[in-house]
């Protein structure tokens, strides 16, 4: 499958530099992947102008018999800049390993060590490959803090800190001598220059002016009469489940549908609950009768949010009513079928809700692999990216799809597997 070329930031001795990576595509029933460079040479930029400037000019390079080649010389200089999620901060690593392994230094280490490995890969670095074949934790970073919790975790985060500690400059020196920044053509480079100057004004005049209107808005808001907004808020009734926080949700499986609770504080999913379970029912009426008996749900982590004493007072009181709202019905059945069929037949809405909970579920759960196989480098999240955030200027999925529609596959059977039924 033709995937997208993407801009990528490496974080490397000589400095932070951009290039183009193009993650595995399959071709002719081969399969791909690539970086920008020539033979042995991994072309870097310091700049996404002076990789804009080299693209629209360049004649002989590695990715020019790609698939989605002919779109990125069209590319402005703002699309040719790497997103957060595509930096990698190779120097920063031995800093990164003096932590206690969480999962935000898991999560971005194992994005570091997955790029690693593909230059390694693309580049046939086989001492690099050696180095990380060597230490058994660098193959478990994607399955998050579980491999590195315990006597045996602590191990094997010492191993993977050791080895950074005494190998990872052979890594950097290794990625540092590949790297050639080729010459553009000044012309062209004087207009890319001059459009991602244009790019960061246009950015900090319009960070400028939000900032601006935000303090307007204080004060209008100071001086207003604070009536104003009680009585906006009264001629909207949350009703009793807004009030308390908490919402009922419905989950539509292909032969069966569930009913549970779920919340959020400070943003973090909470289910009804506990050790990544959750406790589900098979109608409202059910799960209305479990609440009334509320010391069967004590252990659970929704019984620690401060307004579950008024849920359970309702609901001994035969007075709860299980009301789920439309943005919180989510129907898993049928998608896997329509990801096999194509692009046309995904309803994004559905997709969209339908991601949120199997990714809630799996923060709740502390668990990576939802958030590691909906990554862009990866076919099925490039698909699902493509079909929730469409974009004219990128290369659209191609089928077959049988590899994207098995992945969506393991994450519901995963996602089913948390479910306890009441």
């Amino acid at each position: 499958m033709a995937q997208d070329i993407i801009p990528i930031e490496l974080g490397l001795p000589q400095g932070d530099l951009v290039t183009l990576w193009a993650p595995r595509w399959r071709e002719d029933g081969e399969e791909w992947e690539a970086f920008l460079g020539d033979e042995d040479d991994l072309y870097a930029f310091p700049d996404a102008a002076h990789l804009a400037a080299f693209v629209r000019t360049a004649e002989q390079h590695d990715l020019i018999d790609h698939p989605a080649w002919e779109a990125v010389p069209e590319l402005n200089v703002p699309e040719l800049i790497p997103d957060d999620d595509h930096s990698y901060d190779l120097v920063g690593v031995p800093e990164m390993v003096a932590e206690e392994p969480d999962s935000w230094t898991l999560s971005e280490l194992a994005e570091i060590v997955g790029i690693v490995r593909s230059l390694a890969d693309v580049c046939e670095l086989d001492e690099v490959h050696e180095i990380l074949d060597g230490c058994e934790g660098f193959s478990l970073l994607d399955q998050g803090q579980l491999p590195f919790t315990g006597r045996e975790g602590a191990r094997l985060w010492n191993d993977l800190s050791e080895t950074v500690s005494e190998k990872w400059d052979v890594i950097l020196d290794t990625i540092d001598e590949l790297v050639t920044v080729p010459a553009v053509d000044a012309a062209t480079l004087e207009q890319t220059a001059e459009e991602l100057a244009a790019f960061h004004e246009e950015s900090a005049e319009s960070e400028a002016g939000v900032d601006t209107e935000d303090e307007d808005l204080d004060t209008v808001d100071s001086e207003s009469d604070g009536d104003t907004a009680e009585d906006d808020q009264d001629d909207e009734p949350v009703g009793f489940w807004g009030e308390v926080g908490i919402d009922p949700i419905k989950i539509v499986l292909s032969e069966k549908e569930y009913f549970t609770l779920r919340c959020y504080l400070d943003d973090e999913p909470i289910f009804l609950g506990s050790d990544g379970r959750i406790e589900v029912f098979g109608s409202e009426k059910a799960l209305a009768r479990k609440l009334a008996d509320g010391a069967e749900l004590a252990d659970t982590d929704l019984a620690e949010v401060s307004t579950w004493d008024e849920v359970l007072t309702k609901a001994t009181a035969g007075e709860l009513e299980i009301d789920v709202d439309p943005d919180n019905t989510y129907v898993l059945a049928g998608l896997d079928a329509d990801i096999a069929e194509g692009l046309d037949a995904i309803d994004p809405t559905q997709l969209e809700l339908a991601v949120e909970l199997l990714t809630d579920a799996a923060d709740w759960a502390d668990d990576d692999s939802v958030s590691t196989a909906l990554a862009t480098s990866e076919s099925l999240g490039w698909l699902v990216s493509f079909v929730l955030r469409p974009d004219p200027t990128r290369l659209a999925p191609s089928p077959p799809f049988d590899a994207e529609q098995k992945a969506w596959q393991g994450l519901v059977e995963s996602f089913e597997d948390r479910l306890r039924l009441n």
